[in-house]
């Protein structure tokens, strides 16, 4: 857990809440390990049985961690060093879910200076970070905006700039081969990182109240998702849904391969309320873990 991504507090915040869970669950011997730099000479020393992957994002998320587990040969949760890399990648992983015929919006991958300078798509556009999550760095211009963003100073130096994709948000968690339930996220502005993280920043409607359709469109690209990237475990699978528009307004903007396991966080309370309790979800991750994913 930890790590030293961008996400850092909201992994701690998973880290202690899945030891605790574990714990609760039965397993006697838990050890919560911050990720550094010495993180390969951490595992030799402790030869655990099996690693539960908290980190979220880069290095922890996209890969390279489980590159580190795969060459110790210690059993770990979630997916393999392929599906985490390419999952990570926003661009890389549409162009998969377009193959798939998964609905997906138009993007572009383009130096942030450009952004900075000149509309490089017409408004509405969302601008964000290429490999980061938790919403972290995600700007949305409207067409009531004066001119291009004023991105930070410490945004990547190439960023993605896709279309905006108005709508409701829904959210679905596949466990295995199985996609769990529909949440409706609801929030009074956008829904960025402290409208996840912070308490009564959102609310979460489970199961979502939206057409028996639109409700198993999403169980359904969940799961298609999370085969055409190759993931194992557990993910989250994110939409924005246009009433108006009907099916044709479903749209799927991202897989998560490390799923947030805080106190509002999505996938538990998905797991909760389709008979799976946190300990059993935190237990049943422990279980599945194997080399070789």
């Amino acid at each position: 857990m930890g790590g030293p991504s961008s996400e850092r507090e909201v992994s701690l915040n998973s880290g202690r809440a899945c030891a605790a869970a574990l714990r609760e669950y039965g397993y006697e011997n838990v050890v919560e390990v911050d990720a550094g730099r010495d993180l390969s000479a951490v595992l030799t020393t402790l030869e655990p049985d099996v690693v539960l992957n908290c980190l979220h994002g880069r290095w922890g998320e996209d890969g390279c961690v489980q590159g580190i587990l795969e060459w110790l040969k210690i059993p770990y949760t979630h997916s393999g060093v392929l599906a985490s890399a390419v999952a990570m990648d926003k661009q890389r992983s549409k162009e998969i879910f377009r193959a798939a015929g998964l609905p997906v919006v138009e993007s572009v991958i383009v130096p942030a200076d450009e952004v900075r300078a000149r509309h490089v798509m017409q408004p509405p556009y969302v601008v964000k970070p290429n490999n980061e999550g938790s919403s972290v760095g995600v700007y949305l211009v409207d067409v009531e905006n004066n001119g291009p963003p004023r991105l930070d100073a410490d945004m990547p130096e190439m960023v993605m700039v896709e279309t905006f994709a108005p709508g409701r948000e829904l959210t679905t968690t596949v466990v295995g081969e199985r996609a769990l339930t529909v949440t409706d996220i609801v929030t009074t502005g956008w829904y960025d990182y402290d409208a996840k993280y912070k308490e009564g920043g959102s609310s979460h409607i489970v199961p979502a109240d939206v057409p028996q359709e639109i409700f198993d469109l999403c169980l359904e690209y969940a799961l298609r998702a999370h085969r055409a990237l190759g993931c194992r475990g557990v993910s989250r699978t994110d939409f924005r849904w246009d009433e108006a528009r009907g099916v044709e307004g479903l749209i799927l903007l991202e897989t998560n391969t490390q799923p947030g396991m805080t106190s509002t966080s999505l996938t538990p309370e998905q797991a909760q309320a389709t008979g799976m309790t946190f300990p059993a979800l935190c237990a049943w991750m422990v279980e599945d873990a194997t080399c070789g994913r």
